[in-house]
């Protein structure tokens, strides 16, 4: 559809961090594309030629955080003439294209999940996304009523269903300073693999510790001013502290 009032909202809820949402492109490079990047999203405006618009030639706005939670969270993305209005769960950035916007050289494909032909943008990660959509619009066309009736301008890549499947995730709350878990562990053992997730109001806090065998030492995971560090101790010599995050 060639309309002069682009208009795309959805839903979407995941436990990935990284993965493409929306993906439009054009024959000389040109592309939108809205992508999750460390739990935040990032709305991509390319014009690819820069011979042809010098300036302003890529646009990139980041709206919201901890978008991996398992929650939904809605988008709206406006565009008429040069303005573009971006909104992530009520939050709204207002911007100009400064008139370039308008010469975007688009294909009506609309791709959401994943970019049709890999490699076709080289600049983006390409994770396909990995999670749940509701309500997706463009132009006031419900495109998941569109797929679900198997109609003709509507393809599907990979596996996907019609229903939204809640993993299953049993959390722990320590409720005291005193409270923790522990885990024999092995004798002899020189490696230790351990993943987790974590969320805390407080600054500072013991994570983890773990004292490994005895010619390999041990290491402390610690929240410090709100920072991941981690201590790693070896026999006969210094504390070697790393900053993991923040």
């Amino acid at each position: 559809m060639n309309a002069l009032k682009d208009v795309i909202s959805l839903k979407f809820k995941t436990m990935q961090s990284d993965g493409i949402l929306l993906h439009r492109e054009g024959q000389n490079g040109d592309h939108i594309t809205l992508e999750l990047i460390k739990g935040k999203l990032s709305l991509l405006i390319n014009l690819g030629d820069t011979k042809t618009h010098p300036s302003n030639a890529q646009i990139n706005i980041m709206l919201g955080s901890l978008l991996d939670d398992q929650h939904w969270h809605s988008v709206l993305i406006e565009h008429f003439n040069n303005q573009v209005n971006f909104t992530v769960d009520k939050h709204t950035h207002h911007f100009h294209a400064k008139g370039e916007f308008n010469y975007l050289d688009l294909d009506y494909e609309l791709s959401f999940g994943g970019i049709p032909v890999p490699g076709k943008s080289g600049t983006l990660s390409r994770r396909n996304f990995h999670g749940c959509f509701e309500n997706i619009y463009y132009n006031g066309v419900n495109i998941i009523d569109l797929a679900r009736r198997h109609k003709s301008q509507i393809y599907f890549v990979g596996n996907v269903s019609f229903s939204c499947l809640e993993p299953q995730v049993v959390p722990v709350t320590f409720l005291s300073s005193s409270s923790y878990l522990a885990l024999p562990g092995t004798s002899g053992q020189d490696e230790i693999f351990i993943s987790f997730q974590f969320r805390t109001w407080n600054k500072e806090g013991l994570l983890l510790s773990s004292k490994l065998h005895q010619a390999s030492g041990g290491f402390l995971l610690y929240l410090s001013d709100g920072k991941v560090k981690i201590s790693l101790h070896k026999p006969g010599k210094a504390l070697h502290d790393v900053i993991a995050g923040n």
